[in-house]
């Protein structure tokens, strides 16, 4: 009798899709971003991917929040998703699928790069987004550090 691995398959591919973006992730760490002027407390890792996710409007200070992600297949969002929400790429397609066609959200606004993530958070303080530490500087300031 041989056993066959045929049935774990797609269970084997998963594994090995998030071994790859884990191990993409350990080359920086992230951080969570909101302006330098605005007034919303540290966050946890939950609370960030509930803004993410859809599931949360507000600051837990009860100011209005808005996430702003990065593109589709870049690497630093792949890297956030598994952080803060465990969710592959797969998983988070599916997730905002399900949403849309529910009628109950809309995924997050996408613009191109920890720059124009940087950029536009900076100049708005009801947003939240995602950079690589390394792209952190005055204008904006970290409410949660993913490493």
């Amino acid at each position: 009798m041989t056993l066959s691995l045929r049935p774990f398959l797609p269970f084997l591919a998963a594994i090995a899709m998030l071994a790859g973006v884990l191990h993409g992730a350990d080359a920086a760490d992230l951080v969570v971003i909101v302006s330098a002027r605005s007034t919303a407390p540290m966050l946890r890792a939950g609370q960030v991917a509930a803004i993410f996710l859809g599931q949360a409007a507000q600051f837990p200070d009860g100011a209005a929040v808005a996430a702003i992600d990065q593109p589709v297949g870049c690497a630093t969002r792949e890297a956030f998703y598994v952080r803060v929400a465990s969710k592959t790429p797969a998983l988070l397609r599916a997730y905002w699928s399900r949403m849309l066609f529910t009628g109950h959200g809309q995924p997050p606004r996408e613009v191109d790069g920890d720059a124009a993530v940087r950029k536009l958070v900076a100049d708005t303080p009801g947003l939240i987004g995602y950079i690589e530490r390394t792209a952190l500087d005055a204008s904006v300031r970290p409410v949660l550090v993913l490493h």
